[in-house]
């Protein structure tokens, strides 16, 4: 008879969206793996108890992935974090080693970086990139993308102390803050890593840093372009990139992680943009 099924889940507020439980149960199958993933709706002042409950109650709990808004408090709970979940200053992802101690990492910069380099071939080292925002989305992928040796990374955001405050987290490397208003010269790469663009919002971005070898990439993503991804490519960009690879290749380095094999992200993202498009179609 077989035994129970491991159990794995995504906590965040909201969760009804997330397309995690989706992607990791193809990835199981594709790899063989037994388990169940599902996605759970906790209360903003609930975290605590679900992760207790889900870790010491739950029978076969073995990892969680962590979305907004728990990814500050998941880093607190870790009793041993990644060097780079400790950089970041969140927690994508926990887990139970066997000596029964909470683990954390944070998978989100690889998962960039990797949807970058890999899937779309774009060349980071001594680029010249810019990235947009500086809240715990731009924090947690700054150390992935400084170890492929860019030649320099700007910080720009609206409050440029919140930028420069990132930029004090990595003494010694290229990395600088300002303001948009600041910004005057083209980038090799431009990296949305605000929400605001879909919302149909964009901070006041100057065209002068954008030129045809430019490539805009939105960490969002949606069905339709975001709306920075259409400034980019009016500003005429040489390629314009949403943030859907980004989310599966963060997902299969946790399944790495929790499984300890990696799965084929190109056969999953296809089906997943497949089904966004069918999706767009019919609704």
């Amino acid at each position: 008879m077989a035994g129970p099924v491991d159990l794995y889940a995504v906590m965040g507020n909201p969760v009804a969206h997330s397309k995690s439980p989706w992607i990791h149960t193809l990835f199981a199958s594709q790899t063989g793996q037994r388990l169940r993933y599902n996605a759970r709706l906790v209360p903003v002042d609930g975290f605590d108890e679900a992760l207790n409950h889900f870790f010491k109650e739950e029978r076969g709990g073995h990892g969680l992935s962590i979305t907004v808004p728990f990814k500050e408090q998941a880093w607190e709970h870790a009793q041993h974090r990644t060097p780079r979940a400790e950089k970041a200053g969140a927690v994508n992802t926990l887990w139970i080693s066997n000596d029964g101690v909470l683990n954390g990492d944070n998978t989100d910069g690889l998962g960039l970086v990797r949807d970058l380099t890999v899937n779309h071939q774009v060349d980071l080292k001594n680029a010249r990139l810019l990235i947009l925002g500086a809240g715990g989305a731009v924090r947690g992928v700054l150390e992935p993308i400084l170890e492929q040796k860019p030649a320099e990374l700007v910080i720009a955001n609206r409050t440029v102390s919140k930028a420069e405050a990132l930029a004090e987290l990595f003494p010694g490397q290229p990395v600088s803050a300002g303001g948009f208003a600041d910004l005057s010269e083209p980038f090799d790469l431009i990296i949305n890593g605000t929400s605001a663009s879909l919302q149909g919002d964009l901070p006041p971005l100057p065209a002068e840093i954008v030129n045809e070898q430019t490539v805009c990439y939105d960490m969002m993503y949606a069905r339709e372009i975001t709306v920075f991804n259409q400034w980019g490519l009016a500003q005429s960009a040489r390629q314009a990139i949403d943030g859907l690879g980004m989310l599966v290749e963060q997902a299969a380095e946790q399944f790495q992680i929790w499984r300890g094999v990696r799965p084929d992200t190109a056969a999953v993202l296809q089906q997943l943009r497949e089904d966004m498009a069918v999706s767009k179609e019919t609704v």
